[in-house]
């Protein structure tokens, strides 16, 4: 990588100083006057051929734990190695870990000798965080001169959000035994034939059709499904009118609390947002993972007039069982009322600090409250009813 080399606000001072006692010295002929000029010039010479100098020394960094939840710590470890024959000169780096900086003063390594380092990474904000690249520093004994060169690779820590202790709550999709497309995305492992197709890699040899394989000449495998998968999809209202910063930061904690309870369970989840996002998962950790890593992202988007439901979930497929909308406002009878038909049950979890007023559709129901936790705690005392 690209190395630059500046000087201080002394070296400056000290170049300014050099040039015209140099200049006057020679001019005057007085000869202690350019003495000293040019001593100020070659002072600021060497330093900025010492600190041009390639630093040799190998720095690796490692992020533990890759994904953390908001506010919970991470840690980076930095390991540094002087490869070469010589001493090392004590030296500083700096990490970039996201919109921050840590600054790390490395000691004088000995030839072949190694230091580690470990700094805590701030997790106050979810998001996929890049971590590096890594800045080594050189400043020469008198600092006069700085050099700059980054090095290293950069590494992700992903920041969740907040998750709240939440009971899984889902309705089942009824599917019968028919030929032709599904409704929806067949889950593998399940008892209920509902296609034939060819075989990929990592099929399981005992799906294997034989009968088929033999009349088309290539391997064919059978595609089952549950005839009645538990299914629970969230909208969650990204739109930047809806909410405020910090009330949407509650939302997508609400969402990720929901969804990961809901996947973990292996139920089949899926998040959709007004803006087309539109992640559905058939459940168990990796599913939970991936969910989060989609909350961890999620932005708000999108004006007043911007319609709540996307067209994905009103006639989309992966309908019915359970539908959780969170929002901050009860103003889409409307839009809910199009979605009774493909969703049996519909909660409506508004975060807001005034009590939300009554939706008038048939088989919404509202759960108001003003914080993340509050929310949660009500969904529980819903799904254990």
């Amino acid at each position: 990588m690209s190395r630059s080399v500046r000087l201080t606000g002394r070296g400056v001072a000290l170049l300014a100083f050099g040039v015209p006692m140099l200049g006057f010295g020679l001019w005057g002929a007085y000869p202690f006057m350019a003495a000293l000029g040019a001593a100020a010039l070659g002072a600021v010479l060497a330093a900025v051929l010492l600190t041009a100098r390639t630093l040799r020394v190998e720095v690796r960094r490692s992020v533990y734990p890759g994904r953390v939840e908001k506010g919970d710590p991470a840690m980076a470890r930095l390991r540094v190695n002087n490869p070469g024959r010589r001493r090392l000169a004590a030296f500083t780096t700096t990490d970039t870990l996201g919109e921050a900086t840590r600054t790390i003063r490395v000691r004088p390594l000995r030839p072949g000798a190694g230091a580690s380092y470990t700094y805590e990474i701030p997790t106050g904000r979810r998001g996929r965080l890049t971590v590096g690249p890594l800045t080594l520093h050189r400043v020469d004994p008198l600092e006069l001169a700085r050099s700059r060169r980054p090095t290293g690779a950069t590494d992700t820590l992903w920041v969740h959000p907040r998750q709240h202790p939440a009971r899984a709550l889902t309705g089942g999709h009824r599917r019968h035994h028919h030929d032709g497309a599904t409704t929806d995305d067949a889950l593998r492992g399940s008892m209920e034939f509902v296609d034939l197709r060819e075989y990929a890699p990592g099929d399981e040899f005992r799906l294997l059709h034989w009968k088929a394989t033999a009349r088309t000449g290539r391997l064919m495998v059978r595609e089952l499904a549950d005839p009645e998968q538990p299914r629970f999809t969230l909208l969650l209202d990204t739109r930047a009118t809806t909410f405020a910063e910090d009330p949407f930061e509650e939302a997508v904690d609400t969402a990720a609390s929901l969804l990961v309870a809901s996947a973990r369970a292996g139920h089949h989840s899926r998040l959709i947002t007004p803006a087309g996002l539109d992640v559905p998962m058939p459940g168990g950790p990796k599913a939970a993972l991936r969910l989060l890593d989609e909350l961890a992202q999620v932005e708000r988007k999108g004006g007043r007039n911007s319609a709540l439901v996307p067209a994905a979930l009103s006639a989309g497929r992966g309908a019915g069982g359970v539908l959780v909308v969170v929002t901050s406002v009860t103003t889409h009878p409307a839009e809910l009322a199009r979605l009774r038909p493909r969703f049996p049950t519909i909660h409506m979890i508004v975060l807001a600090e005034e009590k939300p007023v009554a939706v008038t559709v048939p088989g919404v129901r509202i759960l108001g409250a003003a914080r993340a936790e509050e929310a949660v705690r009500r969904w529980n005392e819903v799904a254990t009813a």
